[in-house]
């Protein structure tokens, strides 16, 4: 699943279409799958006008998410965009107290200040790439917060049917978005059976509605800590797959690997405190 979720990153720098059209495409395909799958395993689509606007608000927050993740590959490379998104965690750890209305932690204060150190190395010595930086920052940032909001609706709601909406009204956003844009002809992307949608379907099946799925499945035989821990390594899975698709545009200086270890080793003290912590209190 972490090598699947590091080479998202590589499709999108193999998809020659714009971000927005990669993420409706991505969430098209997701939805139907998930259509599918629901029809499979007899799963109702109804869902009150209440809970269809939460997840018309986080399919609003995913598609943002994916659109800037793929943006600031676009504008840099996949090394800094998964750099970048390496600081989830970091926003995380200030969202989360925020929505679930707890004070906030100081070693997470502690580690955050290391990852504005990992990433201001980052700015220093790939100032180039400013765009890519800012956009995955930001692609991090929503990522955190779909997280922290979807955590909460999945109490109401099987992940499964939450994510089917998530898709729909992520897709509905990007559609009226281009539309007001009077681009909404570049959702047509010609040849369904070229090798440019092979790599879009990879994008919306494997990548999206499988891993999502196969994820849920997961939670049956690990615990949540596992999973999470464990997706932390898909910067470094993405970062290798880059440099061995793309080679040398892919190799960054000493100061940018020095930058997104100090992110990572925030991140992994992060979850290991958080699983002592919890192992005490249990």
């Amino acid at each position: 699943m972490v090598f699947i979720a590091g080479f998202t990153a590589i499709l999108g720098e193999l998809i020659v279409n714009s971000s927005e059209v990669i993420v409706w495409h991505r969430m098209l395909i997701g939805s139907i799958l998930l259509a599918f799958y629901m029809l499979f395993t007899k799963r109702s689509f109804t869902v009150n006008l209440k809970r269809l606007t939460k997840y018309s608000f986080l399919g609003l927050i995913i598609a943002l998410h994916w659109i800037t993740f793929f943006e600031a590959i676009e504008q840099s490379n996949i090394s800094v965009t998964l750099a970048m998104f390496s600081t989830a965690a970091f926003f995380t750890s200030f969202i989360e107290p925020f929505v679930f209305k707890r004070k906030i932690i100081f070693y997470e204060v502690l580690l955050g200040l290391v990852v504005i150190c990992g990433v201001f190395l980052i700015f220093k010595t790939e100032f180039e790439y400013f765009n890519g930086i800012v956009l995955g920052l930001f692609s991090a940032l929503f990522a955190s917060l779909f997280s922290v909001l979807n955590g909460l609706m999945i109490k109401e709601d099987s992940a499964v049917s939450i994510s089917f909406y998530e898709f729909v009204s992520g897709m509905i956003f990007i559609t009226i978005f281009l539309f007001f844009e009077n681009n909404l002809s570049s959702i047509y992307i010609g040849d369904i059976f070229s090798l440019n949608y092979f790599y879009i379907f990879l994008l919306g099946s494997i990548c999206t509605a499988y891993a999502f799925m196969a994820s849920v499945f997961l939670l049956k035989f690990i615990s949540p800590y596992s999973v999470v821990l464990t997706y932390n390594l898909e910067p470094i899975y993405g970062i290798i797959m880059a440099v061995i698709f793309f080679g040398n545009s892919e190799k960054m200086s000493l100061s940018f690997y020095i930058g997104l270890f100090l992110i990572l080793f925030s991140v992994i003290i992060n979850m290991y405190i958080k699983k002592i912590n919890y192992k005490d209190y249990q």
